[in-house]
């Protein structure tokens, strides 16, 4: 089997990277397309070509006491130097591998010894802004098991819209995506229209992809309740440049306001799509987090209208890590099958 291997050299971060702790540090790496392989300490999905409409996948490692990455392209020999540019890019986001990220680093364990003693600092995000976003709102309001589900499941989609090879029509006509959803819901997935690359687990849809499908349709087929208007309209919104990721700290609130304005992104969703851009002004808090605030800290009486005030004061992103791995076992050591297991709720049903 055709293989490329290409480098990612690790620079200002090689003294503080850990592979291990860059990815298995919260739910996200558990997300499908994510498959962290716990025998070889490596990372498997598929990623973007430079057009952003065909993918490849990829295995991520970090050979020992070396200063780069190594990417394994399966089912190629050679790239264009586009696509090669295009598959460091999302591994540097993925895994945050840039100055800016390594000065985070450096001032987060600063303050936090303890930080630095385990490894911990960067946050593990996904290769594009649209998929930390989709996946933010797909943890709100619903079993961390369902999260799992959905995630897979418009994974599933994107290889059937893969299959079906079937180009957008436009978004701002109703009609035309009647049509392109009609188009998909008949798509036959023959073996001639497969991509090299797992079908059966496919890509994670681009906003490009998800803008053109019925609202209807994307809800029954990824079972996405109130979320399919949110990710078809933060869709819709990036494809007509209203919202745009920015590196540009300055324009970090302006983002955050515009993040609000859709349709079911709340403060949590919206705080949880800033810390993955690298905007830390604001903590993620939900229903976890104040779970673990009163059985953790005694705070009884912590509710959504005082947690933020107790998280600036006692919150630890790594206490919450270590909290589930007393549980469950090392994250990055658990089989993929029982990561639905790793909620709050489920420690509960054991304790009972």
């Amino acid at each position: 089997m055709d293989e490329l291997l290409l480098q990612l050299a690790l620079g200002d971060c090689s003294s503080s990277f850990n592979m291990e702790k860059a990815v298995c540090n919260h739910g996200l790496f558990m997300m499908s397309p994510n498959v962290w392989i716990p025998s070889t300490k490596s990372l498997y999905r598929p990623l973007r070509l430079a057009d952003s409409s065909h993918s490849l996948s990829v295995t991520v490692s970090h050979p020992p006491n070396h200063p780069f990455l190594v990417i394994k392209v399966h089912g190629v020999h050679s790239l264009p130097s586009a696509d090669e540019a295009a598959i460091l890019e999302q591994v540097a986001r993925m895994l945050r591998i840039s100055s800016k990220d390594e000065k985070d680093v450096r001032e987060f364990q600063t303050l936090h010894a303890s930080a630095k003693e385990k490894g911990f600092g960067r946050i593990f995000r996904s290769p594009s802004f649209f998929e930390d976003a989709v996946k933010s709102i797909l943890l709100c309001n619903c079993g961390w098991k369902r999260t799992l589900a959905m995630a897979q499941a418009l994974c599933e989609l994107q290889a059937q819209m893969a299959n079906a090879q079937l180009q957008p029509m436009g978004v701002k006509s109703n009609s035309n995506r009647k049509i392109f959803t009609k188009r998909l819901k008949h798509s036959s997935n023959s073996e001639s229209s497969r991509s090299k690359f797992d079908q059966s687990r496919g890509n994670f849809p681009t906003s490009t992809e998800l803008a053109y499908l019925d609202e209807k349709y994307l809800n029954k087929r990824c079972n996405l309740g109130y979320r399919a208007q949110s990710i078809l309209q933060l869709a819709r919104k990036i494809e007509n440049g209203e919202i745009e990721e920015s590196c540009d700290i300055t324009s970090h609130d302006k983002l955050y306001q515009k993040l609000m304005k859709v349709e079911g992104f709340g403060p949590f969703v919206c705080s949880n799509i800033m810390m993955c851009v690298g905007s830390y002004k604001r903590i993620p808090s939900d229903s976890e987090t104040i779970r673990h605030l009163k059985e953790v800290h005694g705070k009884g009486k912590c509710s959504k209208r005082t947690i933020q005030k107790d998280v600036e004061e006692i919150y630890s992103k790594l206490e919450l890590v270590e909290e589930y791995e007393k549980k469950f076992g090392v994250l990055s050591e658990l089989d993929s099958a029982s990561y639905h297991l790793v909620t709050g709720s489920q420690q509960s049903a054991l304790r009972e």
